[in-house]
């Protein structure tokens, strides 16, 4: 439920009532795990997903009853042990099941976990039903640092939020770093590249940084301030050319090879794109590829179980049920 903190707090501030369908168990396998959610209003408006579209008419049904009687309901969507399909729902297509349990949200309680989420800061949310209790956990949002202001930061910068980094927009030019140009970004910042890195609070494994100056009097300090802090990710856009003068000047600079060997450039993914967007698309793709250790190649030439994982779902929220405590961070 924590993922849909963007939707569901101006709904719940606003008194509109709203139910939530969530997992609580899956058997075998499915397209998402323990804690996913499903949320749906009076008016059947649905946000969210609990399978990725399998049994979705059936959950937006149970939502539906819960609101209606407000009352707390449980089922079973899928396959049962035997292979047999419920009779209330379609099978997963993965051929497993999910237990779930629809529930009225109580926005006193859910309220304050619900806008530490929005927020991108670490939030966690304690359901309980009948004895049973299951916890919703989900981590601050990663990071994404983009350092320079243009046309391809902008881009950058939608598409990083939308896959659920906490961007930050940083150049010396004022003119540029704006609301109106990044309403997307969760910090503008106007400051030198580097000295703004100098001082970036708490650096982690899951901060990315990526270079867009287009100004090696910039992006040279910035990325040797960069290659010495503890975060994942440092890269720095560039053709070819750029990228061989850039590591000569990273090298007299004072930064080693070791240091240097860190740095992903030219940035992004060769998905042979050529627009803003696209080249946007190739960054983000490496990034997150870079953060799971992924080779990137199409699924289709992968061997083995290494599909869409619901490991990862399954750590970001756990969680099922009705009445709620709450405890932000």
């Amino acid at each position: 439920m924590l993922d849909l903190a963007a939707d569901l707090v101006p709904l719940l501030e606003a008194g509109v009532p709203v139910a939530a369908v969530t997992v609580t168990g899956v058997v075998r396998s499915a397209p998402r795990g323990v804690g996913a959610t499903l949320a749906v209003t009076r008016d059947a408006r649905v946000i969210g997903s609990i399978s990725g579209g399998c049994v979705e008419n059936d959950a937006v049904m149970l939502g539906l009853d819960a609101l209606r009687t407000d009352a707390v309901r449980r089922a079973r969507f899928g396959f049962t042990d035997d292979g047999t399909v419920t009779p209330i729902t379609a099978g997963l297509a993965c051929g497993g099941a999910v237990d779930v349990v629809a529930y009225r949200i109580d926005p006193a309680l859910s309220l304050p976990a619900l806008v530490a989420a929005r927020a991108g800061r670490e939030a966690s949310l304690h359901l309980a039903l009948d004895g049973d209790g299951l916890d919703l956990h989900r981590p601050a949002a990663p990071r994404l640092i983009i350092l320079g202001a243009g046309e391809h930061a902008a881009a950058l910068c939608r598409l990083g939020s939308a896959a659920g980094f906490a961007v930050t927009v940083c150049d010396d030019w004022a003119l540029l770093v704006t609301p109106e140009r990044f309403p997307d970004a969760a910090e503008l910042v106007v400051a030198a590249p580097d000295e703004y890195l100098s001082q970036l609070p708490s650096p982690d494994a899951r901060t990315a940084i990526c270079v867009l100056t287009h100004d090696e009097r910039l992006d040279v300090p910035a990325l040797r301030t960069a290659l010495r802090l503890p975060v994942g990710f440092v890269g720095a856009m560039g053709a070819r050319a750029t990228v061989a003068r850039r590591a000569m000047l990273l090298r007299a600079a004072g930064v080693t090879d070791a240091e240097l060997s860190r740095l992903h450039s030219p940035l992004g993914l060769d998905l042979g794109g050529a627009t803003a967007e696209e080249t946007a698309l190739s960054v983000i793709a490496e990034i997150v590829a870079s953060r799971n250790g992924a080779d990137a190649r199409p699924l289709r030439a992968a061997h083995g179980p290494r599909l869409h994982s619901t490991a990862r779902h399954g750590t970001e929220e756990h969680g099922a049920t009705a009445a709620c405590a709450v405890r932000t961070a």
